[in-house]
């Protein structure tokens, strides 16, 4: 095929993502998939490990499908929110989220030797600093598009201040619960804030070297944290136990993978394989195909994310759009690298997928958000008004005729016919065959319309009228001379029009001849 060709194939085939609804059902669909797979590896992975410790096999997934489901209404409701309400609040929640990280660090429950959960009761661990993510989101989104609209993004101050301050406040207590893949991810929706706002370059590059600059330092202040680097480095069986055995289980997935539940690998060869290694069963099972699937899927999550960064024109829809996105993307590319061995491993969980009841509500708000955007992008709306009553009439529609039909009656709009009277059938083009519906093979004409009252014990009142009208579509009604019925005034211009169209021009001289009369009794009545 020439260049030439491929050109307007190539158009005709991307023509559906130019359409309005294109980035809303895009999130819809790949977020769904990424849940719906989720579910089913947090099933396989947990199930092991609980039959090993002598629980239950459904026991995390329960509570995992609780999550998911408390994500799903959420994220129904913030979809129909309008975005002013999330502006209003942005400051109150990113207070709501600071406390939160001040409880962990007062109350928290320790695990594995770091406090980032707090116990709510029911046997629910709440994670604030994944709260943290969203709040200040929102905040910053918000903080920047007022200072766009009062002009103030010329003076690198006014840009900064209170911005600065406030993400180093809630990454500061981020890190202090030892969470240094979540303050890393802060840092990520701070810099695609300032990115998408037009910072200066110059700014942009002293503002990035500042934030490597402060995590190679905590980097350094903490002896794991080195030795995860120093680890990643050289890896061994005796140092990196992890990182290896989850390479082990990439690769012996193959092509195909070895089964859904088939793993090895799960039953306490690699640690946390629910949480920050499920990609690694994911590829034992389902193979590079299923591997392959999840990174489409978060492809296209991201492309859409940043198709409504794009295409919606209010400032505050912009940045939060694009730092919702980032904040997704970038974190399962931080996972997926470190399960891998492109990146150290640094914690963080598999958006949509790893086990986690926070992780899974924060980032089903976040695409939520993401969704109630969508739905504000130029064409969207009057979209999706058009889309919801034509799906609402043709349920309706069915319902109606459902019940037509189980009480055996007619459904509305269906022509009456008298009792005895058979149905015609159209022709083509317009031409009716009649029916001989009388004894004798006289013909009758096609009935159309509602039949009017008629006499239990008559049988003349239950058939039809002869007409030698051309039209089939004649209405027979009451009133003419010999008590014969008569067509009314409207229905003979029409019928003798199709009459004239179906019988085609008229032969040369036939407009000065008249019909021959008949007599009284053979002559039908006709309007004046």
């Amino acid at each position: 095929m020439s260049a030439a060709g491929l050109g307007p194939r190539l158009r005709a085939a991307l023509a559906p993502l130019d359409r309005p609804l294109t980035s809303y059902y895009l999130i819809l669909g790949t977020s769904g998939l990424l849940l719906a797979i989720g579910l089913v590896m947090v099933l396989s992975t947990s199930s092991a490990s609980q039959l090993d410790s002598g629980g239950s096999p459904y026991s995390v997934f329960v509570h995992q499908l609780i999550g998911a489901l408390a994500g799903l209404a959420m994220m129904w409701v913030l979809a129909r929110l309008p975005p002013k309400l999330l502006r209003t609040v942005a400051f109150p929640l990113l207070l709501a989220a600071i406390a939160g990280l001040v409880l962990v660090l007062a109350f928290g429950v320790p695990v594995a030797g770091v406090r980032r959960w707090i116990y709510v009761g029911g046997g629910v661990q709440v994670q604030p600093s994944e709260f943290a993510k969203l709040a200040f989101l929102i905040w910053g989104a918000d903080l920047l598009a007022r200072k766009e609209k009062l002009g103030q993004l010329n003076d690198w101050r006014r840009l900064l201040i209170p911005l600065l301050p406030g993400a180093a406040v809630v990454a500061l207590l981020v890190i202090l619960g030892d969470d240094l893949g979540t303050t890393f991810l802060l840092l990520v929706i701070l810099l695609a804030l300032l990115w998408v706002i037009g910072t200066p370059a110059r700014l942009f590059a002293g503002i990035l070297g500042l934030i490597m600059f402060a995590l190679l330092l905590l980097v350094k202040v903490a002896q794991y944290r080195s030795g995860r680097i120093s680890d990643f480095l050289n890896p061994t069986l005796s140092n990196d136990w992890q990182l290896i055995q989850g390479k082990y289980a990439v690769g012996s997935g193959g092509l195909f993978g070895v089964g859904l539940g088939d793993s090895q690998q799960k039953w306490g060869w690699v640690p946390n394989a629910d949480t920050d290694f499920i990609f690694a069963i994911l590829g034992e099972e389902l193979g590079l195909i299923g591997t392959g699937c999840v990174v489409l899927l978060y492809g296209g999550l991201a492309y859409a994310g940043l198709r409504v960064a794009r295409r919606v024109t209010d400032p505050f829809m912009r940045l939060a759009a694009a730092g919702a996105t980032a904040w997704i993307v970038v974190q399962a590319l931080v996972n997926v690298c470190a399960v891998i061995g492109l990146l150290p491993i640094t914690g963080v969980p598999l958006p949509l997928i790893s086990q986690g009841l926070s992780s899974v509500l924060a980032t089903m708000a976040a695409i939520g958000m993401l969704l109630c955007f969508a739905r504000r992008e130029p064409g969207a709306m009057e979209a999706l008004a058009i889309a919801g009553p034509r799906w609402r009439r043709r349920l309706g529609a069915a319902a109606r005729r459902d019940e037509t039909i189980a009480r055996g009656g007619r459904s509305r709009g269906d022509p009456a016919r008298p009792r005895g009277a058979p149905a015609s059938t159209s022709g083509p083009a317009g031409t009716s065959r009649r029916s001989s519906a009388r004894p004798g093979g006289a013909p009758t004409s096609k009935w159309q319309g509602r039949a009017g009252p008629e006499s239990a014990g008559s049988d003349q009142t239950r058939c039809l009228a002869a007409s030698r009208l051309a039209d089939p579509g004649t209405r027979p009604v009451k009133g003419g001379r010999g008590g014969r019925r008569r067509p009314p005034d409207d229905a003979v211009a029409p019928a003798q029009r199709q009459s004239a169209g179906s019988r085609g021009p008229a032969p040369p001289g036939a407009a000065g001849r008249s019909r021959p009369r008949t007599s009284g009794a053979q002559r039908p009545n006709r309007p004046q």
